[in-house]
């Protein structure tokens, strides 16, 4: 389905950050991630079809350090995050980042060349929370859009995104309604579980259509 063609180039979400100087503009920032995916992705085809968990590499190297994932993993977990140590909140939060990994790789895997146009920057002024569209050009069939969600670190000034909507869907909001309540049912231990043997299966491409 589109929505996850589209997940797959939402970019950035990471426990595994770098250091690396992340543009002071969120414009920017979405453009830069987007550039540095999509040139590996050329460049390494042939690399993933013949090992397609190069595509998990290729996700950790170049989106994951966009995106601020322990937030994103926190709003998951939602109400119950008082009732949980440092220990499982760190636990739940890397298998959180694993499974999103997995997600990308799975939608990535579809990849054929697409391109992406983001849209125009304009004056933010002094908000923190900026939504940016983001075409999906495809060559022969209609633009699909979707809106990137980024939040400004008011400690350190940095932009990350957190959340993506795709056909009216937001990632962030569908992770928070499926996990957060299986935490608040099952225990952040179990769902923390469940997450790290699904992320434990092996890479597969789709088969290519004639």
């Amino acid at each position: 389905m589109l929505k996850y063609l589209l997940s797959g180039i939402v970019l950035f979400w990471s426990v595994f950050s770098q250091a690396v100087a992340y543009p002071a503009d969120p414009y920017a920032l979405i453009n830069e991630a987007a550039s540095k995916t999509f040139a590996r992705l050329n460049q390494e085809q042939s690399g993933i079809q013949k090992n397609p968990e190069l595509l998990r590499q290729i996700i950790r190297d170049e989106l994951m350090p966009y995106v601020d994932n322990k937030f994103a993993a926190y709003k998951v977990i939602g109400n119950e995050l008082k009732n949980t140590t440092p220990a499982q909140r760190d636990r739940f939060t890397l298998a959180f980042t694993d499974y999103i990994v997995a997600t990308y790789a799975d939608a990535l895997a579809k990849y054929d060349q697409q391109k992406i146009q983001v849209e125009k920057p304009r004056n933010l002024g002094d908000d923190k929370l900026v939504s940016i569209n983001v075409s999906i050009l495809d060559p022969g069939k209609p633009n699909i859009s979707v809106i990137f969600k980024l939040r400004q670190n008011t400690k350190t000034g940095e932009w990350k995104a957190f959340d993506m909507v795709a056909e009216g869907i937001s990632l962030l909001s569908s992770k928070q309604s499926e996990l957060g309540g299986m935490i608040r049912d099952k225990g952040i231990d179990a769902v923390s579980q469940m997450l790290e043997e699904h992320n434990r299966k092996p890479m597969t491409l789709p088969a290519k259509t004639s």
